[in-house]
């Protein structure tokens, strides 16, 4: 299996890509493609002990997609990493694409190249959910802001076989994103959905309202690209806000900072105690870590593609390259294609 990553893709490309995958080449043994200018990324890979030992190989490319750019872009740079990388997965010589770029142009990218699966109308992105308490995807989270209901369902469809696929759920529960639990609550597309979803074979559950993400109701969340987007990126920000609230109250001002220091000595005494406690300190932090996560798999494309965020460090474009690594080893593509063409769920 090799995994092509895009090194000039993301606000930091190409040091902490080269970083990222550097890592998981040595952790993990993946054979990664590295895509981009040559003579930048080569002079990344110098910077790691070691790396020419590593399953890595570079490809160049001669353009590169940048994070403003309009989407179609990549119609224009035909020999940009995202398409010269997107060709590679065509051809068979690797088996899944990744990038922390511009995410319009690599869907674009990955529809101009790859093309859908047949039977899907609208390729989505999904994202794991990370403060739930159960495994959870949110799908879409930007791909298609505005949607049909025929769209929404195949999203539904796309999200339950990720989730018996990658999170091993015999029944995943499936809701639709609603300000009202009733069937009667939301907008318009959101009602004329409801009766296709229950009639779908899925285990629907029917609305599903924001405060009930976290709380697990749906490891399946359906809902339009813009509603997804945005249910995404403010949990990440308010678990930004609280991390860095929490931290800033503790530090403030003399008192506080007074009886931290007369705390020293009680902490002294409970090392013991506080090292027994720190791996599940480390559970919740990686919980609740975006960078865990890596990044967004792009459901109803005829191959692999995993897109992270602009902002990824070397650990989220680590934790992006397994995704896809992952992807391909449960053959998510397949398990999409089969149910599609044979009619439905109920036929899975």
């Amino acid at each position: 299996m090799k995994i092509v990553v895009d090194a000039m893709g993301g606000d930091n490309a190409p040091g902490v890509v080269v970083s990222g995958a550097v890592d998981e080449a040595r952790i993990r043994g993946t054979q990664i493609i590295l895509v981009g200018i040559e003579d930048q990324v080569r002079a990344e890979l110098a910077k790691h002990s070691g790396a020419a030992e590593l399953p890595i190989e570079v490809v160049h490319a001669s353009e590169v997609v940048e994070m403003a750019e309009h989407t179609m872009a990549v119609k224009a740079k035909k020999d940009s990493s995202m398409m010269v990388g997107m060709r590679l997965v065509k051809e068979g010589r690797a088996q899944a694409f990744a990038s922390a770029g511009n995410s319009g142009a690599v869907m674009a990218a990955a529809l101009f190249v790859l093309g859908r699966i047949p039977g899907v109308e609208r390729p989505a992105l999904g994202s794991i959910y990370p403060a739930a308490p159960t495994a959870c995807l949110i799908v879409d989270i930007g791909a298609n802001a505005d949607c049909k209901p025929e769209y929404l369902v195949q999203f539904a469809i796309m999200g339950d076989i990720y989730a018996k696929t990658m999170f091993g759920l015999a029944e995943p529960t499936v809701g639709i994103v609603s300000n009202g639990e009733e069937a009667d609550k939301g907008s318009m597309l959101i009602r004329e959905t409801y009766p296709l979803l229950q009639a779908s074979g899925l285990n629907f559950v029917g609305n599903v309202e924001g405060k009930d993400i976290g709380r697990g109701l749906a490891n399946v969340v359906v809902t339009d690209g813009l509603t997804g987007n945005v249910i995404v990126k403010l949990t990440e920000g308010v678990v930004s806000f609280v991390t860095k609230l929490i931290k800033r109250e503790f530090t403030a001002g003399f008192r506080n900072k007074l009886a931290l220091i007369l705390m020293i000595p009680g902490l002294v005494l409970a090392l013991p105690g506080l090292a027994l406690l720190y791996p599940t300190v480390s559970r919740l932090r990686k919980r609740v870590d975006w960078r865990e996560v890596g990044g967004a798999p792009l459901l109803g494309v005829n191959g692999v593609v995993v897109i992270g965020h602009g902002r990824s460090d070397a650990k989220a474009i680590q934790s992006m390259i397994l995704m896809a690594e992952k992807s391909v080893q449960q053959d998510l593509v397949g398990a999409i294609s089969a149910v599609l063409t044979s009619g439905g769920i109920g036929k899975n």
